[in-house]
């Protein structure tokens, strides 16, 4: 998602604000940057799922901990998949549970993102869920 806004144009604004026309003839319309908008972060968990097949799953022989690393570098090329798993099932596991958790904290999500929050992920999982106790292990800087 961080990677996602960094990469809007600065200049891309939207209209915010009242659409009436007020007592005066003026009307109540703000120009602000469209990254960190609710309507870009809504954009953005629509789609932020489809890029889990960018990843694979990695599992720690000692504590039996799955992680899940980049296996696609972002202008799609194939990056270090030694000791991971990339087959279908698992990528499918991993969008499914990503939609899952957009799904179910979406409202978090926005508020978080909409505010430039740093470690959204920490402040997600100490603050508002329990996802961080589970099995799953999201890597901070893919989050």
């Amino acid at each position: 998602m961080e990677w996602e806004i960094s990469q809007v144009d600065p200049k891309k604004t939207i209209q915010k604000g009242s659409f009436r026309i007020n007592p005066d003839g003026s009307q109540s319309i703000i120009e602000v940057p469209y990254a960190r908008t609710e309507a870009h972060l809504m954009e953005l968990l629509e789609h932020v799922c489809e890029n889990m097949k960018a990843y694979g799953e990695k599992l720690d022989p000692d504590t039996h901990r799955k992680t899940y690393v980049r296996v696609l570098s972002r202008d799609g090329k194939r990056m270090d998949a030694s000791n991971t798993n990339i087959e279908r099932d698992a990528i499918s596991d991993l969008k499914f549970t990503c939609e899952r958790i957009a799904e179910e904290y979406e409202d978090e999500l926005i508020e978080f993102f909409s505010h430039e929050t740093d470690n959204v992920k920490d402040k997600l999982c100490s603050k508002r869920t329990d996802l961080c106790d589970h099995a799953v292990h999201i890597p901070h800087d893919e989050l």
